[in-house]
C-alpha cells in the first residue's frame, strides 16, 4: 500500500510558477508509475501529466505541455510537478496519484490517492 500526501499548493499571479510535491510511504513506490490530476470547480477531475517508474517516460495533456514538468525522486520517495507560465484555467486542487493498470489518463486506472492541494491563479 502507499500513502500519498501532496504539498506546495497556494496562491500565484498569473505567469507565476508554482511547484508540488507528493511524499509518499511505503517501500514500492520505486515501483509504481504516478500520475497528476486535478479538479477545478464544478468540474471533473482531470488528467495533468503521468511518469514511469523510473522517471524515463512522462506525457502531459495538451493544456499543460510545454509548461509543467514532471519529475520524481526514488530514493526519497518523492513525486513533484513544476508549473511555470500559470493562468487562471490551472486553478484547481492537484492530486497525486499512483497507478494500478490501463489507461494511465483515466483516473480509474490510479488506484492510491493523496487528498488534494489547492492551487490559485489569480489573473
Amino acid at each position: 500500500q502507499v500513502q500519498l500526501v501532496e504539498s506546495g499548493g497556494g496562491l500565484v499571479q498569473a505567469g507565476g510558477s508554482l511547484r508540488l510535491s507528493c511524499a509518499a510511504s511505503g517501500r514500492t513506490f520505486g515501483t509504481y508509475r504516478m500520475g497528476w490530476f486535478r479538479q477545478a470547480p464544478g468540474k471533473e477531475r482531470e488528467f495533468v501529466a503521468t511518469i514511469s517508474w523510473n522517471g524515463g517516460s512522462t506525457a502531459y495533456a495538451d493544456s499543460v505541455k510545454g509548461r509543467f514538468t514532471i519529475s520524481r525522486d526514488n530514493a526519497k520517495n518523492m513525486l513533484y510537478l513544476q508549473m511555470n507560465s500559470l493562468k487562471p484555467e490551472d486553478t484547481a486542487v492537484y492530486y497525486c496519484a499512483a497507478y494500478l493498470r490501463g489507461d494511465y489518463v483515466r483516473e480509474a486506472g490510479y488506484n492510491y490517492w493523496g487528498q488534494g492541494t489547492q492551487v490559485t491563479v489569480s489573473s
